[in-house]
Parts: structure tokens; C-alpha cells; sequence
């Protein structure tokens, strides 16, 4: 059973074809921590859907699901953190969806000059 940890949904500026191949191919936007590691692509539908595995060797259970659907121009991409393992700490939980948050929408936002 997959338990949700958190989800956020926020506009990037270009359209979701653009979008979808920068999560299939993250490219120097992704920037690793010590403790982090490049996920693995584990589903995909273009230009719909990328789910990654966890980014966190110690948190093997994680999945990070994108959800893409065009506004106008844009996407509006959403991630969602599940786990099919055991529930992290507050401390722990916070950490996490601050780097899906700093990746996503500050880091994938920025190479797109926003």
C-alpha cells in the first residue's frame, strides 16, 4: 500500500513535452546532495507522467510521481511523494519535501530562466 508524504503543484513556463523530457533526462538542474542519488525513470507516459524512485538510498520504498497538464503555454507539474515503506519523522518528512520542493520548483524552474 502506498502511503502519501506530500504533493505540490506549480506552474513551469514552458509546455509539458519541454517538461517531461527535462524529468526523463534531468541534466545539471538536478543537484545532488551527499545523501541523494540519481533516480531511476520506473514509469512514463508522454507527456502526462514520470515517476522516479526515491532519491534516497537510506528511504528505498519512496516514489516521486509528475503529474503534467498544460495551462496555455505552460505546465502545471505536480509531485507527489509516496512510500510504500515506513513513515519518516517530522524532522525527516520536512527535509524531504523541502528538496523535492528546492529541485522541482527552484532548480528545473531556473533552467527554464525563471
Amino acid at each position: 500500500m502506498w502511503h502519501e508524504l506530500g504533493t505540490r503543484r506549480r506552474r513551469q513556463p514552458p509546455p509539458p513535452h519541454i517538461v517531461w523530457d527535462s524529468l526523463m533526462n534531468p541534466g545539471p538542474w538536478l543537484e545532488l546532495l551527499d545523501d541523494e542519488v540519481e533516480p531511476r525513470v520506473l514509469e512514463a507516459a508522454s507527456p502526462e507522467v514520470v515517476v522516479w524512485s526515491s532519491l534516497w538510498p537510506s528511504r528505498p520504498d519512496d516514489r516521486i510521481r509528475f503529474d503534467l497538464e498544460p495551462v496555455a503555454a505552460e505546465t502545471s507539474l505536480r509531485w507527489t511523494l509516496t512510500t510504500s515503506g515506513e513513515m519518516p519523522d517530522e524532522s525527516k518528512l520536512g527535509h524531504l519535501r523541502y528538496r523535492l520542493n528546492v529541485l522541482v520548483n527552484e532548480k528545473l524552474r531556473f533552467t527554464y530562466g525563471q
